[in-house]
């Protein structure tokens, strides 16, 4: 049986009441869900995916106690230190819980486990939990975020962190401990509000009400959704300021006062506040906010890589403006959270392109450094003042382990775990989802609780081709729901190698069938080069789910203040960059570029070396397209007449993940 789901909210359709019996899902009043997060550890990357993790595990995630031992070692406040208090200790955790449960790997677990227990342990007869106040505030340490530790903030983070634990483990503590956390906040914060400490719990306040509403599906205690419309009344208003366009178009021109409101990683974050909201208030307007904001954040400051510009506040469509590392997983995040509630498959759409072009670019082959800001024409790397609203003593771009600004630090790590924790989803009618796609294998349960398995075989996003191989003790009638992208014309689905269906783009097809062990179903994607269009009619070029970029040869450099902290690498081109496209070649880019594809992809693909694919197209020199800054300086021509006459050359094209270096929204000359 075919059934086809068009993109955007599924229930109308779905069924009002439909909940999954299988795994925990909304609870009345709540509104069901079109996808049902799975239990942490049910889904295991393979394939280059897998290889990410383990690098991770092998760099900085699994190491950062030993590379930053000052503010994530014992002296931490989240271990009972006096050392940080506030939120970059529970960041990197909440990049090491899922990141160990996922791999079952029992030395990370070790190393999670005493932040857990700490954290379990700390929490008084009132309820708080956390980090204990200084009695009389002390001199600040350099590097260390020692105040505000009772600050609603960093305990949002924490309160994941514990969700990802019990996701994984079942420990009752966590159960308990939130209980007695939420009483405790629905007493005090009528004195002591979301914005008592520090503005960033009040602009992050959609993040403390998904943990409410996630401990109200499993216990039912009605305080909660008394404590949810607090929390919501007082968290900044991102619904009204969405529908109202102001805040985004009209960014830069607001009061210095009101900066934290279109602080990039703040809106990242806000972005799913007023759809998780949604599932208790049950009002359109809330999904419609969200749909507005994600048009104008593109319309006024998107870039073509996935992201909006932030560095650190949004600041328009060039090119050259950064993108800070934070607001990339983020902004991942929320979007992981808008596929689940909403069923938009828009947002599916959004969290590839972000995850396959602007998070591998940021932190290096090795996960051993990352950049605090990328940008999309990214030319040279090196300590020098940019074009940026907030600038760390000029190490914005360069690679190290404190460039910038330490919270990417300590946040990166959740990108590539949670993004593993999301490929798969149960559904209201007892099925699977395969929403996103990548090399992984699920074991869950479906129909009336049957456990089964599929093995997801395929180099997806760098080939269109991708094999599910079932298996299960025995034959189940079940559906399973596969995401057709919408950049997809039309897709083949074939099932046993027999052609299935051919559904277009942009919708769900969901496949019910009785199912027995060694079914195979093969997805094809075809993938046509296509444009878009950017800042001052410059073209992206894309495939697929990835965004290619010119290939320019990398000259690394380390340097070093005699500091580890301090320590910093450089990267200088080696070939020339300044290239425009012809026009002749953007009008139909599938015939004029030729795709080259590597025989194998590599474990690693995220390299200039290993670039699975590669694209050859026409191009011009432009000479008076010169640096400035350290970036790409302004174009010195007009469209209206043809630039002074250069050779036309061949350039090659790699995914934007691969690249360091790279052109990726380019003139366009005759």
């Amino acid at each position: 049986m075919i059934s086809l789901i068009s993109s955007g909210f599924q229930f109308s359709s779905a069924g009002e009441n439909q909940r999954n019996s299988n795994y925990i899902s909304n609870r009345e009043p709540l509104s069901p869900t079109p996808y049902v997060e799975l239990p942490l550890g049910s889904i295991k990357p393979s394939g280059w995916l897998g290889e990410q993790l383990r690098l991770a595990k092998e760099g900085m995630t699994g190491h950062l106690d030993e590379l930053y031992p000052e503010v994530v070692g014992s002296r931490n406040g989240w271990l009972g230190g006096d050392g940080d208090g506030w939120e970059r200790g529970p960041y990197w955790i909440d990049g090491l819980v899922p990141l160990a449960y996922i791999l079952q790997d029992q030395k990370l677990i070790d190393k999670a486990k005493p932040w857990i227990e700490w954290s379990l342990k700390s929490q008084t007869t009132e309820g708080y939990f956390g980090p204990v106040p200084f009695a009389m505030e002390p001199e600040p340490e350099p590097g260390l975020q020692r105040g505000m530790r009772e600050d609603w903030w960093p305990h949002m983070v924490m309160l994941k962190v514990l969700q990802s634990y019990y996701s994984a483990t079942q420990d009752q503590r966590v159960i308990d401990l939130m209980t007695k956390y939420f009483r405790y906040q629905l007493k005090t914060l009528p004195e002591k509000p979301l914005g008592h400490w520090t503005n960033w719990a009040r602009n992050r306040g959609g993040e403390n009400l998904a943990s409410i509403y996630w401990l109200y599906n499993i216990t039912g205690e009605k305080f909660l959704l008394e404590l949810a419309e607090l929390v919501n009344k007082q968290t900044d208003p991102w619904t009204d300021w969405y529908l109202n366009r102001t805040l985004i178009a009209q960014s830069l021109s607001l009061p210095r006062t009101e900066w934290s409101s279109i602080h990039g990683v703040n809106m990242a974050m806000a972005l799913k506040q007023p759809v998780v909201y949604y599932q208790q208030s049950k009002e359109q307007k809330y999904l419609d906010a969200v749909k507005q904001a994600f048009a104008d954040l593109h319309e006024f400051h998107g870039q073509v890589q996935g992201m909006f510009s932030n560095d650190e506040l949004l600041h328009g469509p060039n090119p050259t403006q950064g993108t800070e590392l934070c607001t990339v997983v983020e902004l991942m995040f929320s979007l992981e959270t808008l596929i689940q509630i909403s069923g938009d498959l828009a947002y599916a759409d959004h969290l590839e392109k972000v995850a396959y072009n602007a998070l591998p670019t940021q932190i290096t082959d090795d996960y051993k450094s990352r950049q605090y800001f990328q940008q999309p024409n990214q030319i040279k790397i090196t300590r020098q003042n940019r074009n940026f609203i907030t600038d760390h003593d000029g190490t914005d771009l360069c690679f190290g382990i404190l460039t910038g600004y330490p919270c990417c630090t300590t946040n990166m790590h959740q990108g590539w775990p949670k993004y593993v924790q999301n490929l798969w989803y149960a559904t209201p009618d007892n099925g699977l989802a395969a929403l996103v796609y990548a090399p992984s294998k699920v074991t869950a349960k479906v129909a009336n609780g049957m456990q089964v398995q599929f093995d997801e075989q395929t180099n997806y996003p760098f080939e269109e081709n991708i094999r599910f191989v079932f298996s299960s003790k025995q034959p189940v009638k079940f559906p399973l729901h596969l995401r057709i992208p919408s950049w997809c014309k039309q897709a083949t689905v074939k099932i046993n190698g027999t052609l299935y269906a051919s559904p277009k783009g942009d919708q769900v097809i969901k496949v019910d069938r009785n199912w027995v062990k060694g079914d195979v179903v093969e997805l094809n994607f075809p993938m046509e080069v296509r444009k878009s269009g950017w800042y001052e009619n410059s073209v992206g070029i894309e495939r697929g789910p990835l965004v290619y970029v010119l290939r320019i040869g990398e000259q690394w450099q380390k340097l070093n203040d005699q500091d580890q902290y301090k320590e910093y690498e450089q990267v200088l081109p080696t070939e020339p960059w300044n290239y425009a496209l012809l026009a002749e070649s953007v009008q139909n880019p599938d015939s004029a570029c030729v795709v080259t594809k590597a025989a194998k992809v590599a474990p690693q693909p995220w390299t200039l070396e290993n670039a699975p694919v590669q694209l050859k197209i026409k191009a011009k020199r432009l000479p008076q397209w010169q640096e400035y800054h350290g970036m790409t300086g302004p174009l010195a021509y007009s469209h209206s007449y043809p630039v002074s006459p250069e050779k036309v050359e061949e350039i090659t094209l790699i995914p934007y993940g691969c690249s360091i270096l790279r052109i990726a929204e380019f003139p366009v000359v005759k």
